[in-house]
């Protein structure tokens, strides 16, 4: 695959992260992430749960802007996610996991509504509400479950988020 291929699947990637549609990435789209969420899954804000997802969005945002956010402005462009981002953690996709980890593991104490980890139907709604195209979404959530058990564990969606974000692969 050729860079400018690579980049092409990569900016297509910044939309799902842009929830408000607004052209760049900042603090509110993952804070507004986090409350869409809690009111799919009838957690409220306030519990422990609710401020721990709230608390890992905040990590996770301060992760990317930290890798991404070249000039400072508390805003991540299409540019800076694909030069900044991206490019720097395209061998290394596990490091993005690990940005990305206290949000998951606090989406996932959410989702797992029975504590033995997290059921595909259950995936398919986080992965609707977060803006995934709605003809791929039992696809995705299927796959998240590597080895076919009925449950995503934290490790499977950390590998699972972290190869898509920063791979080329579908």
């Amino acid at each position: 695959m050729d860079s400018a291929e690579y980049e092409r699947k990569i900016a297509s990637r910044f939309a799902a992260f842009d929830q408000d549609g607004n052209g760049y990435i900042d603090r509110e789209d993952f804070s507004g992430a986090a409350a869409a969420l809690l009111a799919e899954f009838s957690t409220t804000a306030r519990c422990d749960k609710g401020q721990a997802l709230y608390s890992g969005a905040e990590a996770f945002w301060q992760g990317m802007a930290g890798i991404a956010d070249v000039d400072g402005d508390q805003r991540v462009t299409r540019e800076e996610f694909i030069t900044g981002a991206v490019k720097r953690l395209r061998d290394n996709p596990q490091r993005f996991a690990e940005i990305a980890r206290p949000f998951l593991h606090a989406l996932i104490a959410i989702a797992d509504e029975d504590g033995d980890g997290v059921t595909p139907s259950a995936a398919e709604r986080v992965l609707r509400v977060l803006g995934v195209a709605p003809d791929v979404v039992t696809q995705v959530a299927a796959a998240l479950d590597a080895d076919g058990d009925g449950r995503i564990t934290e490790d499977e969606i950390l590998a699972g988020f972290a190869s898509y974000f920063v791979t080329p692969e579908p």
